[in-house]
């Protein structure tokens, strides 16, 4: 049995109590056990989760926010976090040996993290460094599993968010010639042309085939682009911008960077998630909004905006499926195991890989 089978056979061990009960009941033992518990528990929820379970959370924001509010929090000693798994294992690196950190369902993973094992990571290496020499400088998007941070961390890179991508590819430039950015192309392409960089100075490397696709000379390459993508952003397209277009001019269009380049260069505006729910929140009454991101998000943002007109850019759209993986059932398992002593899920990362994602982190937290 390979790892993911291990973690999906104890994922499903969510006993039949929790399935068989109503949700008034889950919700009034999720309930309980917070008042019990008080301060010793902390439950951060990303902006992504269902309404069902972001009604008990404690913080939301979106994943460092998080982990780094988790890690302030020196009152608490059990951390529920209502997100994915890369998600709560920077949780578990940022905080105390004395906080235990716990994922409601093991199965909530993330499809783009999962686009670049280390395996991969350090092949890729070995190749680009036989190709390039010593002048290439990782850095990966917070959306990556711990051990592809601490190859970055260890090798001199550094973490980036969708908020500060393009300060950290600027501060990456006054290190190396040249960057490896994992694993999301489509932020790593949007960010690298933001501040000048050309396509046809972007190469991509393909994981899984080994190789490097790129048309020109090599000494023209400055961001080598890791082949990943959000399986949720990926979903919006030049066909949902241009009907958004026809049957409503007006209508602003706002993107998250994970979206393809040509997604994002016809949009009208494109940040991350707290610079979206930012942006509606700031504009006016009666102004209309086409939004390119998750959709628990942009239902919820209708609901905290009823004097605006929003609307999802791709009207077809699903919400990110691991996210809703987290769900009340879970949430409250995994709390009253806490409370009986018999703690499940508990998201451990091995003191090495720790110490070298960390030091990514912080060369990512001292520029920002």
């Amino acid at each position: 049995m390979n790892l993911l089978e291990a973690l999906d056979t104890k994922a499903r061990m969510l006993p039949e109590k929790y399935r068989n009960m109503s949700v008034q009941e889950l919700e009034d033992l999720i309930k309980e056990i917070k008042a019990k518990m008080g301060k010793k528990l902390f439950i951060p929820g990303h902006h992504y989760q269902k309404d069902e379970v972001i009604q008990f959370a404690d913080a939301t924001g979106d994943s460092l926010k998080l982990a780094q509010l988790s890690a302030e929090n020196r009152d608490a000693e059990h951390i529920v976090f209502c997100g994915v798994h890369f998600m709560a294992e920077t949780a578990d690196i940022l905080t105390g040996d004395n906080q235990n950190v716990y994922l409601p369902d093991m199965r909530a993973g993330c499809s783009m993290a999962d686009m670049a094992d280390i395996y991969q990571t350090e092949r890729a290496w070995e190749f680009l460094q036989g190709l390039f020499g010593d002048t290439i400088l990782p850095l990966t998007y917070v959306n990556s599993t711990a051990a592809i941070k601490s190859f970055v961390g260890a090798n001199g890179g550094a973490t980036v968010t969708s908020s500060n991508a393009e300060k950290m590819v600027q501060w990456a430039f006054t290190q190396k010639e040249r960057l490896l950015f994992l694993p999301d192309q489509h932020l790593g392409r949007n960010t690298a042309y933001h501040i000048g960089i050309g396509l046809d100075e972007m190469a991509v490397y393909n994981p899984i085939e080994n190789i490097l696709e790129f048309e020109g000379p090599l000494e023209k390459v400055k961001i080598i682009l890791w082949k990943g993508h959000c399986s949720v952003h990926e979903n919006f397209t030049v066909e949902n911008i241009l009907n958004i277009r026809k049957i409503n001019p007006n209508m602003k269009i706002i993107v998250h960077p994970e979206c393809r380049h040509e997604v994002v260069q016809l949009s009208d505006m494109a940040g991350s998630t707290n610079y979206i729910i930012d942006a509606i929140k700031a504009s006016p009454a009666g102004t209309e909004w086409a939004i390119g991101t998750e959709m628990n998000l942009v239902n919820r943002l209708i609901t905290q905006h009823p004097d605006k007109y929003i609307v999802s850019l791709n009207p077809h759209m699903c919400p990110c499926l691991t996210m809703n993986r987290i769900d009340l059932q879970h949430l409250a398992w995994s709390l009253d195991s806490i409370m009986d002593g018999q703690e499940c899920n508990i998201i451990n990362v091995d003191a090495d890989t720790s110490k070298n994602a960390k030091l990514a982190l912080e060369r990512m937290l001292h520029q920002s």
